[in-house]
């Protein structure tokens, strides 16, 4: 749920009975819920209102996102290919290089750190 584990549930609401007491969850869950349907009516009325403009303007939705879902989807494909054909001369995940490169111009503008103690 969430991608939260079994045992960290229990530690939220472990919390929960300590900030707010057995006696308030009940209130506390009940506002959070009127919240998040509220939450979820507006963003379907934006959703609604922008689906009927653009119906109105006679605008297809679908044809003016095809062409970034695309560009995503073959710039996906490119990097699932250089991984695992292991051809490529630079790792795509292997940026210890930039990081340097940044430590040492940081440095160069700074001087070099110091703990104070």
């Amino acid at each position: 749920m969430f991608g939260i584990g079994g045992g960290e549930l229990i530690l939220i609401i472990f919390i929960a009975l300590m900030l707010f007491g057995s006696e308030k969850i009940p209130d506390v869950a009940r506002t959070l819920g009127k919240i998040m349907a509220q939450v979820k009516n507006a963003t379907n009325d934006i959703k609604s209102e922008i689906h009927k403009s653009a119906k109105e303007n006679e605008i297809d939705v679908n044809s003016l996102t095809e062409g970034f879902t695309k560009e995503v989807d073959d710039l996906k494909q490119g990097m699932n290919k250089m991984v695992s054909d292991g051809e490529s001369s630079v790792n795509p995940l292997d940026i210890s290089k930039e990081i340097n490169e940044v430590k040492e111009n940081f440095e160069d503008l700074t001087g070099p750190i110091k703990r104070q103690l």
